[in-house]
């Protein structure tokens, strides 16, 4: 196989010269370069992609870690991450996780032997103070509100969409609100601040019973909803369903119209395509403007630095 030491006996300038050339770096004059671009071509040469990044001590790859893609909060964040990468020399590399910590701490290690040059969490399963010991091996940002954890973060302060969708809920007379969930009070923050922020304006916690989780497709949204329908005789006892997605809502809409009933007051979130077609109000989270910011984050390496953007309520 051609090495950079063939190159060089071959046109006859050192191998110092040729790796320079190979570089694009300065101080090679044209008539150097001219000849050993030359050989390069005559000898099919592809320098070793490892060993420059070795020597570099830069990967060109950012990985993003992402839990799954049958939610649209992932795959809006991957559409911000990728659109902004596009005009840097950065490669995006998806690390799949399903919440696994074993895996994802994987993923950290192959930061700390410098395999990426940054990682984005969309999610995680391995908590924040764990995942804070890996902050000086390399930009590490997440997607949601670190809290008092020392960690970079860009992320949408979910609880002003919230209390803007709580509030209008309570005006509208609604006093038993349904939700669904993609995961459980006790592992997810969203989930928990979501259901927090219900009971700091209704006074109480939803009965269980009125709570659902590993809800994420419009399949789910359905399924949920005709189950409830049939378990109360098409006589829910919620007056309202606040669900997290605009297409999961869409499911639960096509349950009522299954059972040719009026649907309550439905509330989504992300403000989808689907929303905007059905007319369902939603809650706008920004995450294509989310995952640009995460990108830049780690891309042009801002230690410490945490970015939130409010979301907001879309009536409609």
């Amino acid at each position: 196989m051609t090495n950079i030491h063939d190159i060089a006996k071959k046109s006859g300038y050192s191998a110092a010269t040729v790796s320079r050339v190979l570089n694009n770096r300065k101080h090679v004059s044209t008539k150097a370069r001219t000849v050993i671009e030359a050989v390069i071509r005559e000898m099919d040469y592809a320098p070793n992609e490892i060993a420059r990044d070795l020597s570099s001590g830069k990967s060109g790859r950012i990985g993003v870690i992402l839990p799954h893609v049958a939610h649209p909060f992932f795959s809006q964040l991957l559409n911000g991450i990728i659109s902004s990468a596009f005009s840097t020399p950065y490669q995006i590399v998806v690390l799949p996780s399903e919440y696994d910590r074993e895996r994802e701490l994987e993923y950290l290690e192959q930061l700390k032997r410098r395999a990426f040059d940054g990682i984005i969490f969309t999610s995680h399963g391995i908590s924040l103070s764990e995942l804070s010991r890996f902050v000086k091996y390399g930009p590490i940002v997440c997607c949601e509100d670190p809290g008092k954890a020392q960690v970079p973060a860009v992320y949408a302060r979910r609880d002003m969409g919230y209390r803007e969708a709580f509030f209008w809920l309570k005006a509208q007379g609604v006093l038993r609100p349904a939700f669904l969930f993609s995961r459980p009070y006790e592992k997810s923050a969203t989930t928990r601040l979501t259901l927090d922020t219900y009971r700091e304006i209704f006074g109480q916690m939803p009965p269980e019973h009125r709570v659902a989780s590993q809800i994420t497709t419009y399949e789910d949204g359905y399924r949920q909803t005709d189950n409830w329908l049939k378990s109360q005789a098409g006589r829910p006892d919620y007056d309202a369903v606040f669900s997290n997605g605009d297409t999961v809502a869409a499911g639960v809409l096509a349950a009522y119209q299954k059972w040719q009933l009026p649907p309550p007051l439905i509330i989504g979130q992300e403000n989808e395509l689907a929303g905007q077609l059905l007319g369902i109000p939603t809650i706008d989270h920004h995450l294509d403007k989310i995952g640009a910011l995460a990108f830049r984050s780690v891309s042009e390496n801002k230690p410490g630095a945490q970015v939130s953007l409010d979301s907001r309520f879309v009536l409609r």
